[in-house]
């Protein structure tokens, strides 16, 4: 699990990185990203009831995600708060090594949305 440092505290920091932040869209999932004065990243993921009705299933890829960012934390930008929303209910099954290509292409977007 992600360290409590890089995740978000109450919602009230993931509704700002809503309203101010901007998205980038893959098939299975995207990502709102804004930059923060903390110094530090900081990491949401989002998984409604639509993407798995059980509880359990959707903590399942919540975990996944969450470990995936996990081993690749230094390759994320610094000061920049990070939503990850997930809508395809293959993320549970699918390949770790698949889904940490699909997070570092989402990263890679944004650091070219955030630079230019």
């Amino acid at each position: 699990m992600l360290s409590k440092r890089y995740r978000f505290h109450s919602r009230g920091g993931v509704r700002y990185v809503y309203q101010k932040g901007k998205t980038v869209r893959k098939p299975k999932m995207s990502l709102i990203f804004t930059p923060n004065t903390r110094g530090f990243t900081r990491v949401a993921v989002v998984v409604s009831k639509k993407v798995n009705k059980s509880a359990v299933g959707r903590n399942r890829i919540r975990r996944r995600v969450y470990e995936a960012l996990r081993r690749n934390l230094e390759y994320l930008p610094k000061k920049t708060d990070y939503v990850f929303v997930v809508y395809s209910r293959k993320v549970k099954w699918m390949k770790f090594s698949e889904l940490e290509k699909i997070l570092g292409q989402l990263v890679e977007e944004s650091k070219v949305c955030y630079n230019g």
